[in-house]
């Protein structure tokens, strides 16, 4: 047995004692072998693979994590960190809150962001279906194994995450341990993000310990405001009272990640970089982000619906106001 096989993987994620793969492989009994064995039949015919720390495709922001997985299980394609935002939320969400994490997934995947959550009922499943709505790409991160997708309606959302994103888990197979896996789990996605948005939150809801996870990671952290009457917009609007970034829509996302002086790594962040209180023409800033024309122009329409770009007479444009 070899320290890259899944079945060695499985039994390394199961036996935090053990050194290496090779090693829990070695100190594991015939029966847990056996059971390794069959559990990673099944991943690999679902096309899972595990992952360790610093092979290709590990997720890099799981390293910022005081508590990192060992392995991670993944299908499908993991975004970069800068360019994934978590949403979460309740539940129990409301059809405002559903319909803005709808939108505001739908605007994010429009300008290349993939959308990250957690695959539960309520506003996790709102942002993947807005992602995967628009062509984007979204990514699940489970509590449990990706063989065993919970809750179980939600497979084939599962599966279709995994055509245009992808799932992860530091979970090998099976349902999720115990109830505290899944705030366990919400570490990940925040870890997995360059930012985490909360649309609705009761004043004990699991998407806390995702924002929690946010403020120890440094990662920015945003909050959808809702009815002051509204049980589940007490814990928005109290990551709102401590300092959470108002999110009316998904500009004031993408005006955080990529203010001017950025990395300018992509066509949003090269305009975004350029827009000012000047107002210049579309086809100065197409030539100071070294974009085609009718590429900059596309790409100012997509700032404008996510609100980050205003469009003025005369074919100019500026940054939106906050």
């Amino acid at each position: 047995m070899t320290p890259g096989a899944l079945d060695a993987r499985v039994l390394y994620a199961r036996f935090p004692a053990a050194a290496d793969p090779a090693a829990a492989w070695r100190g594991a009994a015939p029966a847990e072998r056996a059971r390794a064995a069959g559990d990673a039949r099944h991943l690999a015919a679902l096309g899972v693979r595990a992952l360790l720390p610093g092979e290709p495709g590990w997720p890099r922001g799981f390293s910022d994590l005081r508590d990192p997985p060992r392995v991670v299980f993944a299908c499908g394609r993991l975004p970069e960190r800068g360019r994934a935002v978590a949403i979460v939320g309740s539940r129990a969400a409301s059809p405002y809150g559903m319909a803005q994490a709808q939108a505001l997934a739908c605007d994010l995947a429009r300008l290349g962001y993939t959308v990250v959550s957690g695959l539960a009922r309520g506003i996790d499943a709102a942002a993947h279906r807005g992602a995967l709505a628009v062509g984007g790409a979204s990514v699940g991160v489970l509590a449990g194994g990706l063989d065993e997708v919970t809750p179980h309606y939600h497979r084939e959302l599962a599966r279709e995450l995994c055509v245009r994103g992808g799932l992860v888990s530091e979970i090998p197979a099976g349902a999720p341990l115990h109830r505290g896996g899944f705030v366990e789990r919400n570490r990940l996605i925040a870890a997995l993000s360059s930012a985490v948005v909360v649309v609705e939150a009761a004043a004990r809801s699991g998407a806390l310990s995702t924002a929690a996870a946010a403020r120890r990671l440094g990662r920015a952290l945003f909050a959808v405001p809702g009815d002051v009457d509204r049980p589940t917009a007490r814990g928005t609007h109290a990551l709102l009272r401590a300092g959470a970034r108002l999110c009316e829509r998904a500009g004031d996302v993408v005006q955080a990640l990529e203010a001017p002086g950025g990395s300018g790594e992509t066509p949003e962040s090269r305009l975004l970089a350029a827009l000012g209180p000047t107002a210049p023409t579309a086809e100065s800033l197409a030539q100071e982000a070294q974009l085609a024309l009718d590429q900059a122009l596309g790409v100012l329409l997509a700032l404008e619906w996510s609100g980050a770009a205003e469009a003025l007479p005369g074919q100019r444009w500026r940054r939106a106001r906050p």
